[in-house]
């Protein structure tokens, strides 16, 4: 192996300079420094055979627990994209009316700004017809005054 790894409770390290292995059936571990080449002692079959079948157990069980894993992380994905995809359809939505709603305040506001200037240009355009009024009214009686004397003169009893 080219990583730490436990097998069995025996710890087995791969290190160029140094190799440790079990001899025989004590358990001991023995450590021989190695220049180059390695020199391993054959272990018994017996032994073998039981790493074998542990590895093989390890896999089955990484392998289902990778399924297991990738079956879980699927329903999540899709859980998630249901909710994501009805949370962002929901905002999409939301977004679409805030903005109709500010373009139509808009406009409302500018219309009502028109209507409040031209409120005041004739309320200024107002005052100064009071004046024209007062004019007016005195322009009235001079003519009333003026037809009465053509009246006056124009009858000549």
């Amino acid at each position: 192996m080219a990583n730490e790894g436990t097998i069995n409770g025996s710890e087995v390290e791969s290190n160029q300079n140094l190799t440790r292995h079990l001899v025989g059936d004590g358990g001991k571990e023995e450590t021989d420094a190695v220049n180059g080449s390695e020199s391993v002692e054959p272990e018994p079959s017996g032994h073998r055979k039981e790493i074998m079948k542990a590895l093989e157990a390890v896999e089955r069980d990484s392998s289902a627990i990778a399924e297991s894993f990738s079956s879980l992380f699927n329903s999540l994905r899709f859980s998630l994209s249901q909710a994501t995809s009805s949370t962002v359809d929901h905002m999409s939505c939301f977004s679409d009316a805030a903005g109709r709603l500010q373009e139509c305040v808009l406009d409302a506001s500018t219309k009502g700004n028109r209507y409040i200037n031209s409120c005041l240009r004739l309320n200024e355009e107002m005052k100064g017809m009071d004046a024209l009024a007062t004019q007016l009214k005195i322009l009235r009686r001079h003519v009333d005054a003026l037809d009465t004397a053509v009246d006056r003169l124009v009858r000549f009893p």
